[in-house]
């Protein structure tokens, strides 16, 4: 392919990648001026985020097998105009029901967009530069979607309609469709690979996926003890994900071969792959929350996440220089490094900070991120190949579950130590702000006299200077709880450090006493 060709698909890929990344991060971006606009509370409008997600996390276990039986052109092409059938229909939504429906359906046909991205970055590139230089790209486009989202969104509505964020993302899809007809990608030879038994794994994988999704995101919402359904959820989830594994143990060709990912190598990878998607959930559920706690708009934060759109993008490019087989251990050294020093810095976060003083902290996290996926990838993907080809679907279901799943658990997790630790905060703080206290006196004095302008009863002045301070000791509270969670990633930052130094040194160990010579037997005389 020649190379004006070969840029065409890698900027297709790119933008691709933006096109779902976008869809996805759109309603995050903007979650309590969408429940405004359509009659629901934020609560209510979290279930939106919960909606794309489940379809978007279950469906691509199943997408190799449909494009291998279907032919690749076809899954391409529909794929692409499914969603932009989607994008249109979602400028419909007008109630909280609709809004939902509609996030559902553009869950399924973004899921394949991923995959679109993917085949066209590594269509054209010759099988060394898709490891070193196709890798590290799509992943990180496909993971600045989020970020710029909400770097975005707060410009492109300004105080109007989120109809707008939707036609922008229709523009995008139309685009896309265009692209897709221009550069087809080469044909791949079809076979009928989906057996009856797939889609009864599928299901309940999909109802296990789908499950602890909904629970973890919503549990710290409704609060784990006081919605005894997401306790039942779990469980339903648990025992789905237990009968497929149940059905794919006994199958003599299986949709996922558990035996292979129960294997040390395997295991090892997913769990650094799950571990590391728990430490980057502080950027997801850190600094952007805690600002929104001390009462910041979105287009406040819009240079924070600008900055960390930037960082992934270098973190990106410097993973293409220097990925390598062999070089996955040191990598992720460096990224560890990397997020430990950034959430240590985050700790020390005041109630007077703003997302000016931690563009330095997030963005050292967000090069981080960048930097660790594509070498983990090829890892998994040269284990898996080195099995044969169909091990690769294996691979890619553990990949993909334990950056959805490892990034709801996270989130789910922070944001409940986070509400812990606030209460305990919170009521420390408010044994020490007794109304008895003189300087509480003074306090509320201070704020009286300055109340006085505006509000001519006494009384009123009072209670408004004593809701100020507790709503200041409030925000005060939510800062040190945050403070605990950016210190305790630093912490699981630095266990994985040494985790992973105890690793590598019993591999080198090990590769020592492998090549040491062995005496001759001496010589009987």
């Amino acid at each position: 392919m020649a190379r004006h060709r070969i840029a065409a698909y890698m900027a297709t890929s790119m933008f691709i990648a933006l096109t779902q990344g976008l869809a996805q991060g759109w309603t995050s971006a903007v979650l309590g001026q969408i429940a405004g606009q359509i009659g629901a509370t934020t609560t209510q409008a979290s279930w939106l985020v919960v909606a794309f997600m489940i379809p978007k996390t279950a469906l691509p276990i199943l997408l190799i097998k449909i494009r291998t039986q279907y032919g690749l052109r076809r899954f391409t092409e529909i794929g692409i105009l499914a969603h932009v059938l989607v994008t249109i229909l979602s400028l419909f939504s007008q109630d909280l029901r609709s809004a939902i429906t509609v996030q559902v359906l553009a869950g399924i046909t973004s899921a394949p967009l991923s995959t679109l991205a993917f085949l066209y970055m590594l269509e054209g590139l010759s099988p060394q530069m898709k490891m070193r230089l196709g890798l590290p790209l799509v992943l990180t486009f496909i993971m600045v979607g989020s970020p710029l989202a909400r770097a975005l969104a707060p410009l492109l509505m300004g105080d109007g309609d989120w109809q707008v964020l939707h036609l922008v993302s229709l523009g995008m899809a139309l685009a896309s469709l265009a692209l897709v007809f221009l550069l087809p990608l080469n044909p791949m030879p079809r076979q009928n690979v989906i057996a009856p038994l797939d889609l009864v794994s599928f299901v309940l994988i999909a109802i296990g996926v789908g499950g602890l999704t909904a629970a973890f995101t919503q549990g710290p919402t409704y609060w784990w003890t006081e919605a005894s359904w997401t306790g039942i959820l779990m469980a339903c989830a648990v025992a789905a994900l237990a009968a497929a594994a149940a059905i794919e143990l006994n199958r003599s060709a299986p949709l996922i071969d558990i035996r292979w990912l129960l294997t040390a190598p395997v295991l090892h990878l997913t769990g650094a792959l799950l571990l590391f998607r728990l430490l980057l959930s502080e950027q997801a559920a850190g600094a952007p929350r805690m600002f929104q706690a001390l009462g910041l708009s979105p287009d406040q934060m819009v240079p924070l996440f600008a900055a960390i759109v930037a960082a992934s993008m270098l973190g990106g490019m410097a993973c293409s220089l220097v990925i390598k087989p062999g070089r996955e251990s040191q990598i992720h050294l460096a990224a560890l490094l990397l997020i430990a020093a950034g959430a240590y810095l985050d700790s020390h976060s005041t109630i007077d900070t703003r997302p000016a003083q931690l563009i330095a902290s997030q963005s050292l996290i967000a090069f981080a991120g960048a930097l660790f996926l594509p070498p983990a990838m090829m890892a998994g993907l040269l284990q898996a190949l080195s099995k044969g080809p169909n091990y690769i679907l294996s691979f890619i279901i553990v990949f993909l579950t334990t950056q959805a799943i490892g990034g709801t658990l996270g989130s789910g997790i922070f944001t409940t130590f986070i509400n812990t630790r606030q209460a305990y905060h919170l009521h420390a703080l408010s044994d020490q702000l007794s109304q008895t206290s003189w300087t509480v006196q003074a306090a509320i004095g201070q704020r009286v006299q300055a109340l006085a302008a505006s509000i001519p009863d006494s009384a009123a002045r009072r209670a408004q200077a004593v809701s100020q301070i507790a709503q200041e000791a409030s925000q005060q509270a939510y800062v040190l709880a945050y403070n605990d969670a950016f210190l305790a990633t630093f912490l699981g930052a630095c266990g994985a450090i040494a985790l992973l130094l105890l690793h590598w040194t019993r591999d080198h160990l090990a590769g020592s006493a492998a090549v040491k010579p062995v005496p001759p037997p001496a010589s009987s005389s």
